[in-house]
């Protein structure tokens, strides 16, 4: 592996591991056992070696979220999409950790994040139209579908927050990718009241093996905006 290669690698493990705020090109230079000169040539500072690690992230999404146009789309490629995308969160969790302050201190990485947010919003209101026209969910009208891609963006992209407020009272306690997963129940459920009848039950189950197991307070809060959706579709 080239030495530019490893410094992009070695700074993902550390930033994941100890959040990027933690991580100095001194500490990345020592870990890879290299001068900081070194470590220089390659790049000229971190907020360079964050934008070369968020253009890696940005490229596995755009590949997991490649959407077949020439065939019908089937529950287990909405399966792979999710499993996927969440995965790629896993993988660059610092990211996601720190997304304000990091992109409030990189102007590039503001502007092209912002791309990549479109970007996926749009790949995942064409899920949805690819949805419906495999008889999974019902047609929805350009502007609900929009609404409702946007909030699994939402979901996706503010689950790892979440888990880290409801168990910030928990002593010794870290996130898991289980535990991350688990967010994919909050996906689907978003889809529960489009779903037809000949679907409804498979993607019911498909939804029940990512039941979240979280503290009983965040339980609580979790069953309260449950029953408050519930409600808000009658």
């Amino acid at each position: 592996m080239k030495t530019r290669d490893k410094i992009l690698l070695s700074s993902l493990e550390l930033f994941n591991e100890r959040g990027e705020r933690n991580i100095t090109t001194n500490h990345i230079a020592a870990h890879l056992a290299i001068s900081p000169g070194n470590l220089y040539y390659h790049f000229r500072n971190k907020s360079d070696i964050i934008y070369e690690i968020f253009l890696e992230y940005e490229k596995l999404v755009d590949f997991y979220l490649d959407i077949p146009e020439n065939r019908p789309i089937t529950l287990e490629d909405l399966t792979f999409y999710l499993e996927s995308v969440f995965d790629g969160l896993w993988s660059y969790r610092f990211f996601h950790r720190d997304l304000e302050y990091l992109l409030d201190s990189d102007r590039r990485l503001r502007q092209d994040y912002r791309e990549f947010t479109n970007r996926c919003l749009a790949a995942i209101s064409r899920i949805f139209e690819k949805l419906a026209e495999a008889g999974i969910i019902q047609p929805q009208p350009d502007e609900l579908r929009s609404a409702m891609s946007l909030n699994v963006w939402l979901v996706i992209t503010n689950w790892m927050a979440f888990l880290k407020t409801a168990h910030a009272l928990e002593e010794s306690t870290s996130l898991t990718l289980n535990e991350l997963k688990q967010g994919i129940y909050q996906v689907l459920t978003l889809e529960i009241p489009y779903l037809t009848a000949d679907y409804r039950d498979r993607v019911m189950a498909l939804r029940e093996k990512y039941r979240p197991q979280l503290p009983e307070s965040a339980e609580a809060s979790l069953e309260a905006c449950r029953k408050s959706q519930k409600l808000g579709n009658f």
